[in-house]
């Protein structure tokens, strides 16, 4: 399969409709491949090839907070850093022989 990939590419080189939800100024890594026409008909998920097409978003402030507070009204208490720090050095010690 032929591939062209371009590290450090420039945002404004990019066409307009791949330009979105980046800035100007920011560089990224493009990736071309020849789609395999045969395994493209045959996508198991085809929504799924939609899906990891869309450029993401940063959340904003709002939506991340809104998201802490979905989290916490499923049953999911806050927990202190102490808690979180004991947890991970529970879990960090489990590989220490």
């Amino acid at each position: 399969m032929n591939k062209i990939v371009r590290d450090h590419y420039p945002v404004a080189n990019l066409p307009e409709d791949l330009r979105e939800g980046f800035a100007d100024d920011a560089t990224v890594r493009v990736v071309l491949e020849v789609e395999d026409k045969a395994s493209s008909e045959h996508d198991i998920y085809p929504g799924l090839r939609d899906f990891q097409t869309e450029p993401k978003k940063p959340l904003t402030g709002a939506e991340l907070i809104k998201l802490i507070e979905d989290y916490q009204a499923l049953g999911h208490p806050p927990v202190s850093e102490e808690e979180a720090v004991a947890r991970i050095r529970e879990l960090r010690d489990e590989w220490d022989y």
